[in-house]
């Protein structure tokens, strides 16, 4: 049972890096638009949270632990959705003005990120990051008095919650709103869309420039939260970005089930870190048991043919309008 006193918060934490990951992906590829360049964007909103953190702490150098919790929040998702957004509209201006290849866009757009995020953290003061990280990371002292089921279910960072609201809020989005509908029909059929009177571009544009904020915020989850303000490189940051591009097609492209997704990714990945005695070469073989059922689940949804656990008709093509 301590076993997994220790296992489901921590999966529940990592989750919340591919969740945030997930569900901005969903949202662009609802769009038409495979964004490929998800792992760039959440190095970007890495950069910018980082940045807004530093800049905020640096005003309370005397005393960092005074730190207001809410203003020092604040500043780190306004400026990670701030660097994410120039992410997304750099990819935005290029696969929906331009028409580049979306893939191409995407890696290229990776590489970019990690490169940018990797140079210019050398020059953020991350004197305070452990402070500012004990602060972002806190929870309410009673879910401590709850015992097990506090731990697991109470004793999360404020973004933990955040992204979670965020799913739900996007699957009802989807589904029950006019907002959702024309965005759906837009991944579907752009033609039929802008016939109908829907502004195609304006919603992939939207839609992209959110899916992108939404992307950033696990940069910043990652490192003030989950690993307590440290930084060494993009590398991990990117790997997570696989997973939650990974992570879109395991939930068939619905945020209702993302959460769910998430944590059971974030379990699979925690996992060989809590056995003891575990060799490296088991420990790698986790590592790739959530890309395998993800091909396995692309597999089975090709074979099922259901409409509902297919991916946008129209996603990774580019929407040509006198082709109408």
């Amino acid at each position: 049972m301590m076993f997994f006193d220790s296992l489901l918060p921590a999966a529940i934490s990592i989750a919340t890096v591919f969740l945030f990951g997930c569900i901005g992906e969903i949202i662009t590829e609802k769009a038409g638009h495979l964004n490929l360049g998800i792992p760039g964007v959440m190095c970007f909103g890495t950069l910018g949270g980082c940045v807004g953190v530093s800049l905020f702490m640096n005003a309370y150098s005397s005393n960092p632990e005074s730190a207001p919790y809410f203003l020092l929040l604040l500043s780190g998702l306004v400026f990670s959705a701030l660097f994410s957004a120039i992410a997304g509209l750099i990819y935005g201006v290029l696969t929906v003005s331009l028409r580049c290849n979306q893939n191409v866009t995407g890696l290229v757009l990776t590489t970019f990120g990690g490169g940018i995020a990797d140079y210019f953290m050398s020059s953020v003061d991350k004197t305070y990051f452990s402070q500012a990280s004990k602060i972002l990371s806190s929870y309410p002292l009673w879910a401590d008095n709850l015992g097990a089921f506090g731990k697991i279910f109470f004793a999360h960072g404020f973004l933990v919650y955040f992204a979670i609201v965020i799913a739900i809020l996007t699957a009802v989005i989807l589904k029950k709103t006019r907002i959702g509908l024309n965005l759906r029909s837009v991944g579907e059929n752009p033609a039929a869309a802008d016939a109908d009177g829907v502004n195609v571009n304006a919603y992939k544009y939207s839609a992209i420039l959110t899916g992108s904020i939404i992307a950033g915020f696990s940069g910043l989850f990652y490192v003030m939260d989950y690993v307590g303000g440290s930084w060494e490189n993009s590398s991990t940051i990117q790997a997570f970005g696989w997973l939650a591009i990974a992570l879109v097609i395991f939930v068939v492209w619905k945020p209702s089930l993302a959460i769910l997704g998430s944590i059971l990714f974030g379990f699979l990945y925690i996992l060989p870190y809590k056995i003891s005695g575990i060799t490296f070469v088991t420990m790698q073989a986790f590592k790739i048991i959530p890309y395998i059922v993800t091909v396995v689940v692309l597999v089975l949804t090709s074979i099922i043919g259901k409409k509902s656990v297919q991916p946008p008709e129209s996603l990774g093509l580019p929407y040509f309008r006198e082709d109408r």
